[in-house]
């Protein structure tokens, strides 16, 4: 039943009148919510009218993990795509496949970020740390490489997906693990098994082919026409 503004101050009225000790439903607000006349900060405004609940204390620096590491995958991907997209491997099809998982992992990263300050939490982005990887790989190798970094995904995702659906205060989170499954593990599934089939059809095709430069480039013209 949807209650109009006029029903919510009858109820809000009767409670006042069964209570005698109890306040006004407008000077509760004003009490919580409302900044000093001075202007200064309100620790209670800061402390209750947030939009912080749930567990989102303790979930929050693994989203802000989470997060930053698809915000680093987003520019391996793209290093990756680069080096195929150079004049010396020229290998269209790879520079797009990773073109878009970077551009995927960018917008992944967008939405992580949306969705802790949405549940009033605060994104971080230092300290980032890199590694000293090598981007410069040949096919096949790129392709696993590729595979190994969506599986580390997968594995964060996981983590958090666990910690949000324990049945314990200080962690449990329906609303965080729906998201993280729903928007994160199920796009993971599908972006694991189509790089592991890519893994297994090159391979077929480099064991069976005795030019290997010429499946490679059929792989390629695969690749950049889907």
């Amino acid at each position: 039943m949807k209650m109009n503004s006029s029903t919510l101050f009858v109820v809000c009225l009767l409670g006042i009148i069964a209570n005698v000790n109890a306040k006004e439903c407008r000077a509760t607000i004003q009490d919580a919510c409302r900044p000093y006349i001075n202007k200064q900060s309100n620790p209670l405004l800061e402390s209750t009218c947030n939009a912080r609940y749930g567990a989102i204390g303790h979930l929050e620096p693994d989203l802000v993990k989470y997060a930053t590491s698809h915000l680093v995958k987003s520019f391996e991907y793209l290093l990756m795509s680069t080096h195929f997209g150079n004049y010396d491997m020229n290998r269209e099809g790879f520079e797009k496949l990773f073109r878009g998982y970077s551009d995927s992992k960018w917008a992944d990263t967008i939405e992580l970020i949306k969705h802790i300050t949405k549940r009033g939490g605060k994104m971080n982005f230092s300290p980032i740390s890199t590694s000293a990887d090598n981007y410069e790989l040949y096919e096949i190798e790129s392709l696993a490489k590729a595979l190994d970094m969506e599986k580390s995904s997968m594995n964060d995702a996981y983590l958090i997906h666990e910690r949000a659906i324990r049945k314990i205060d200080s962690s449990h989170d329906p609303e965080i693990s729906h998201y993280i499954e729903e928007e994160f593990v199920e796009k993971e599934a599908g972006t694991i098994r189509e790089l592991t089939g890519y893994i297994t059809e090159l391979s077929q095709m480099l064991a069976e082919s005795e030019d290997n430069g010429l499946a490679l480039h059929f792989f390629d013209d695969y690749l950049k026409g889907l």
